[in-house]
C-alpha cells in the first residue's frame, strides 16, 4: 500500500498550470478544426473511389518522366508520387464514368490496359513491375467515409456511457473530450504534411484512441485511489498527487510507444510509414492530454457539481 505525504502532492503542480495548457489545447482543437473545415481532408482511394497503381523500376526513372507519360493519355486528373527509396512510384487517378457501372468497369479496364500498355513500352529498357492495382468505387468509397465517421462517433459514446458507469459522471466529459482532442489534433497534423487519410489511417486514429483511453483510465484509476486515502484534501491536491505518482508510468509507456513508432516511420514506408507517423503524433498528444485536459477537467466537473448543489439548495431555501 502507498504510504502519503499528506503535506506534499508531489514534485510537479499540475493542476496550477491547468488553465494555461488548458487554453492552448482549446487553441489548438478550434484551430485544427477550422483547418480541417477550411481545407478538408486529403482523402485516398478508399474513401474518395479511384485507382491506384505501383509501378517499380529497374533503373532510374524521375517522376517527371512518369507524371509526362501517364498525362499524354489525357484520362482525367492523374497523380504521381514516389514510393520507398527510389524507381518506384504510386500513379493515381479517379477514373471516368459510364452511364452504367458496366459501362464504367469497362472503361477502367480499358484505361488500366493503357496505362500498362504506355509503361512497358516507354520504360522497356528500365524492366517496368506493375506491383499492384487497387481500385474503389465512388459509391463504395462515400460508403466508407459514411461508415468511418459512425465509427468513431459511436466508438466515442460508447467510452462516454463506459467511463459514467465505471467511474461516476463526472469522469466521462474529461474522457471523451480528451478522446476527441487527440484524435483531432492528429488528423490535423497529418492532413497538414500532405498525407492521405485512407482506412488504414483510420484504424491507427481508433488505436490511438484506445491507447489514450488506457492511459486515461489509469490515470482514473489512482486518482479514485489517491481520494479514499485523503478524504480531508481538496480535488487539486488529490489530481496533483496521482499525477506525480503515475508520471514515471506513464512516461515509460508512452516513452517505448513513440520511440517504436519513430523508428517504424524512419525504417518503413508507404502504409505502414504513414501509420507509424499517425501514432507517434497521437503518442505525444495522447500523454499530454492524459495529464493537462483529462484529469484537470475531473476538477472542473466537481466545482460544476458544487455550484449546481449550491443553487439546488438555495431555490429550495
Amino acid at each position: 500500500m502507498s504510504v502519503f505525504n499528506e503535506n506534499s502532492y508531489g514534485r510537479f503542480d499540475f493542476v496550477g498550470k491547468a488553465w494555461l495548457f488548458g487554453g492552448i489545447s482549446l487553441i489548438l482543437t478550434v484551430a485544427s478544426l477550422i483547418y480541417l473545415a477550411v481545407a478538408g481532408l486529403n482523402y485516398g482511394i478508399d474513401f474518395k473511389g479511384g485507382t491506384e497503381i505501383q509501378v517499380k523500376f529497374d533503373q532510374g526513372v524521375t517522376i517527371e518522366q512518369v507524371r509526362d507519360t501517364v498525362t499524354s493519355l489525357n484520362l482525367g486528373d492523374v497523380g504521381v508520387q514516389s514510393f520507398g527509396e527510389g524507381n518506384e512510384y504510386i500513379i493515381r487517378f479517379q477514373g471516368r464514368e459510364g452511364a452504367t457501372d458496366k459501362e464504367t468497369n469497362e472503361i477502367l479496364n480499358k484505361d488500366l490496359t493503357v496505362i500498362r500498355e504506355s509503361i512497358t513500352k516507354t520504360f522497356a529498357a528500365s524492366n517496368p513491375d506493375i506491383r499492384r492495382v487497387d481500385t474503389v468505387g465512388p459509391q463504395v468509397g462515400a460508403e466508407l467515409k459514411r461508415n468511418g465517421l459512425l465509427a468513431v462517433f459511436y466508438c466515442l459514446l460508447v467510452i462516454l456511457i463506459y467511463v459514467a458507469l465505471r467511474f461516476d459522471y463526472k469522469y466521462a466529459p474529461g474522457a471523451v473530450l480528451c478522446l476527441f482532442h487527440d484524435a483531432v489534433i492528429t488528423l490535423a497534423v497529418f492532413n497538414l504534411v500532405g498525407k492521405e487519410v485512407n482506412v488504414a489511417i483510420l484504424a491507427a486514429i481508433m488505436t490511438l484512441i484506445g491507447f489514450s483511453l488506457n492511459d486515461t483510465i489509469v490515470v482514473f484509476d489512482r486518482i479514485r485511489e489517491v481520494e479514499g486515502h485523503s478524504t480531508d484534501k481538496g480535488s487539486k491536491f488529490i489530481i496533483n498527487r496521482s499525477i506525480n505518482e503515475m508520471l514515471i508510468r506513464t512516461l515509460i509507456t508512452s516513452g517505448s510507444t513513440f520511440v517504436s513508432a519513430i523508428c517504424l516511420y524512419i525504417f518503413a514506408d508507404g502504409t505502414v510509414e504513414d501509420i507509424a507517423f499517425a501514432i507517434s503524433v497521437g503518442v505525444f498528444f495522447g500523454t499530454y492530454s492524459s495529464i493537462y485536459v483529462a484529469a484537470p477537467l475531473v476538477m472542473a466537473m466537481e466545482k460544476l457539481g458544487a455550484m449546481r448543489k449550491s443553487a439546488t439548495k438555495a431555490a429550495r431555501a
